[in-house]
């Protein structure tokens, strides 16, 4: 294991706010869990790429179809709670490659199970425990940084979110090579980075450890009015990513006419840009207010919707609207978190991560179903793009007319 230390000074003034510079000790965290971030990602999106490959032989519907990609969603959101609050407890030096070793096994178990509809969804189920990690990686990395260099460090952490589009391209290649390939490769690169972790994550030393019990703590979050603010903000960025990198490859193949590989390989650029754009998003944060930013970049996605609902060519006016989407979302994810950390007291920042994080997962739960509804119902998208666009536009009101004074008053209160 690695031993950190630190000067009660040094503390005193990172806990202040100070102009000091991060140590290398933080960095190291921030790229471990980074990387601890993105390879869970790819676990968690492993079905979604592969589920027309799975329709081959299943003959799924297209709700069944959504329905089995939005499972692992599901599950991932509503673990954050619990393991969020647990890292509050244990930290994220034992929780991490616990996580991390894990998810493991229903990686595994997608090989005997991917020709059976009901195996899948119940793998589905347990493979949901590695979109957990979220809630793991946030209070680490905004114990080791200071308040002003937070946003851009969890834009950087947020980054791992490019899991989704290291599934979404390398996935479906692997599996034509060989079917049990994507699972072997990512069972093993888990194990690897399970001990890794172990080995190089660190706590910050004098991190608060709250002594009160974890549904005292919950409670506690969940009275907090910020925290619902902020899930609801964070269930459409962060939402949207996941709706879209979990769907995308469906949408594509079936409105466009796209196979499995280059629906996927689109799916994996949209994915892609809004990795890139989510410490975009935070570095803008540190600079200007957060809900300024996510005002922004929402108005932009909700009149980017509104031109997707009427099913442009796919070259060019499809492919532009996606793609700055995508950074429009990933902004706000970035956004989003850069004002958790900003209102929220640190000995509640997991407990609060948590909630935040499973209500945008959940985010992005829903509309997979919703489009795979629209389109049996009405074979077109159009509505699921309006609804998007609807909810983007709330959104932006929102943040600019109430979160700016949100901030404002935790400012003060300091």
């Amino acid at each position: 294991m690695v031993n950190v230390s630190t000067a009660g000074a040094d503390k005193a003034a990172h806990d202040a706010g100070g102009d000091e510079r991060p140590s290398a000790a933080a960095w190291r965290n921030l790229v471990v869990a980074t990387i601890g971030f993105t390879l869970t990602f790819w676990a968690w999106n492993l079905i979604a790429p592969l589920a027309s490959q799975f329709d081959d032989d299943l003959h799924m519907s297209s709700f069944a179809q959504s329905e089995l990609v939005a499972v692992p969603v599901l599950v991932g959101s509503l673990g954050r709670v619990p393991v969020g609050a647990l890292t509050d407890r244990y930290g994220a030096r034992l929780m991490f490659p616990l996580v991390s070793a894990l998810t493991i096994v229903p990686v595994l178990l997608l090989i005997p199970t991917h020709t059976s509809y009901v195996a899948l969804v119940l793998v589905g189920f347990v493979l949901g425990l590695g979109g957990t990690t979220f809630a793991i990686g946030v209070p680490l990395v905004n114990s080791w940084f200071p308040p002003k260099q937070r946003g851009a460090a969890l834009g950087i952490f947020g980054m791992g979110m490019g899991g989704v589009a290291l599934s979404g391209y390398f996935t479906p290649r692997m599996y034509k090579h060989s079917e049990n390939l994507p699972f072997l490769v990512l069972a093993i690169a888990l194990a690897v980075y399970a001990v890794l972790a172990y080995l190089f994550i660190n706590d910050r030393p004098g991190r608060p450890v709250p002594s009160t019990p974890l549904t005292t703590r919950l409670g506690q979050a969940g009275r907090l009015r910020v925290t619902w603010e902020l899930s609801a903000l964070y269930a459409i960025g962060f939402g949207g990513i996941v709706a879209f990198g979990v769907y995308l490859p469906t949408y594509l193949k079936t409105w466009y006419d796209l196979d499995a590989t280059d629906a996927g390989t689109r799916a994996a650029g949209f994915a892609l840009v809004a990795v890139v754009f989510r410490p975009i998003g935070g570095w803008l944060s540190d600079r200007v207010h957060p809900a300024v930013v996510t005002s922004v970049a929402l108005g932009a996605v909700a009149l980017l919707a509104v031109v997707q609902a009427f099913d442009p060519t796919l070259v060019p006016t499809a492919t532009i609207c996606l793609l700055v989407m995508a950074a429009a979302l990933g902004a706000t994810s970035g956004a989003v978190f850069a004002l958790v950390a900003r209102v929220t007291p640190q000995p509640q920042v997991g407990s609060v991560t948590g909630i935040v994080g499973a209500v945008g997962g959940l985010g992005g739960f829903v509309p997979p179903l919703v489009m795979g509804a629209v389109y049996s119902a009405k074979d077109s998208y159009s509505i699921g793009f309006m609804l998007l666009s609807d909810l983007a536009l709330a959104g932006c009101v929102y943040a600019y007319g109430r979160m700016r004074d949100a901030g404002r008053e935790k400012e003060r209160a300091g």
